[in-house]
């Protein structure tokens, strides 16, 4: 029985007797073909393929079964389609339900590959895409056409770290537009943060790679769906190939089981750095959902139940080249990666200009250098001493 605590659900989650077979842990079963012992069990298996029977290995293996169960009783919906990456995750499951001469709302903060494969993937396809504030709140239903076939949220966007008001926004499009596919990237959230399906959303999206998996060494997508739009989801990304092998599905589920405690060290680190931030003089904006200055931040507190180690700020200067060169390139604990949501702490920096390319729906508000932290699980006081060492190697090179 699903236990109303996420942490007692993370650890029992998936692991019935028929995926663990007496171990502790779900079975790896590595298969492409699955063997039949009669005519009868042939048939049964081909009647029962979409529902969990062993089929062919691309449906998916036991080790796939307990992870789709395990995010399914996580995130509340009806089943679960897992990918090889995030963003085969957010293509497929957009696929999925567009076509030629369709239009999709897509948030404007959202993920650069996700944009790119708007303007690249879906522009050839005749799908036209238009970008949206991810502060308009009710007022999104004003941009519904009688072609918009998805709606895409991120909450909260992508490196500038807005929170959406996803209740106001999908009463809204369903005021207009029941039909509509609400769709959102809910990987900071990590399926737990925000339950995206409870606030009528269909489709809950996540990179796995980040925090599911957790040390920065599989990737994985996953899209759990709610009982309207699970079985096209399903049906139309096993068309389209989409799977992932048995080891990562078998070091996914094994992820899941510490995912709370390491949310809750990354929320604890993050707070600390973000409010020490907050009194560096060097800095003029902390993009922290849990922090008052972060746009949403009302939103946050209402939606969702924490935070992670994932944020950034802005500096009061953009930095030259040769400054951000010199600031990034001697961290000590702080390494230069893309990604995130592993066991270390990483930093990358964007100029304003930068920015501006990838926020079709309006440009920024600011004229500093912004950096993205994701504070990992090392020592808080280490972290900090590095950053400030960073700050001051800018000082020194004015």
């Amino acid at each position: 029985m699903t236990s109303k605590n996420i942490e007692t659900t993370l650890i029992g989650a998936g692991r019935g007797k028929r995926y663990t077979q007496g171990s502790v842990n779900p079975v790896t079963q590595r298969a492409s073909s699955l063997v039949f012992e009669s005519v009868a069990a042939k048939k049964h298996a081909t009647a029962q393929r979409a529902h969990g029977e062993l089929f062919y290995g691309r449906r998916g293996t036991l080790t796939h079964f307990a992870l789709q169960d395990a995010m399914v009783e996580l995130e509340g919906g009806a089943g679960c389609v897992l990918y090889p990456c995030g963003a085969a995750a957010v293509s497929n499951a957009i696929l999925s339900f567009v076509g030629a001469g369709d239009h999709l709302l897509m948030t404007g903060s959202v993920y650069e590959p996700t944009q790119d494969f708007c303007s690249h993937i879906l522009g050839r396809m005749n799908v036209t895409t238009t970008y949206f504030d991810p502060l308009i709140g009710a007022g999104i239903a004003e941009l519904i056409q009688p072609n918009t076939r998805v709606v895409f949220l991120e909450s909260p966007g992508s490196i500038t770290m807005e929170v959406q008001d996803i209740p106001a926004m999908v009463q809204a499009i369903r005021a207009v537009a029941p039909e509509v596919v609400i769709m959102i990237d809910n990987t900071w959230a990590a399926g737990v943060l925000f339950k995206a399906l409870d606030f009528d959303i269909d489709i809950s999206i996540q990179a796995g790679t980040k925090y599911i998996i957790g040390h920065s060494d599989y990737m994985l997508g996953t899209a759990v769906a709610n009982r309207r739009c699970w079985e096209q989801l399903r049906e139309y990304s096993y068309l389209m190939g989409q799977m992932v092998d048995a080891d990562t599905a078998y070091m996914a589920s094994r992820g899941l089981r510490t995912l709370g405690v390491r949310l809750k060290q990354h929320e604890r680190g993050s707070l600390e750095v973000a409010n020490w931030l907050a009194t560096r003089p060097e800095v003029a904006v902390i993009n922290h959902p849990a922090l008052p200055g972060c746009k949403g931040h009302e939103f946050y507190r209402r939606d969702f139940s924490g935070c992670n180690g994932l944020f950034s700020f802005v500096l009061k200067e953009r930095l030259n080249e040769a400054q951000l060169a010199d600031y990034l390139d001697n961290f000590s604990h702080f390494s230069m990666a893309y990604s995130w949501g592993g066991y270390e702490s990483l930093i990358l920096a964007n100029q304003p200009e930068e920015l501006e390319a990838i926020r079709p729906a309006g440009g920024v508000d600011f004229s500093g250098t912004l950096v993205r932290l994701h504070i990992g699980l090392e020592n808080v006081e280490d972290l900090i001493a590095d950053l400030a060492a960073g700050f001051d190697r800018i000082a020194n090179a004015r």
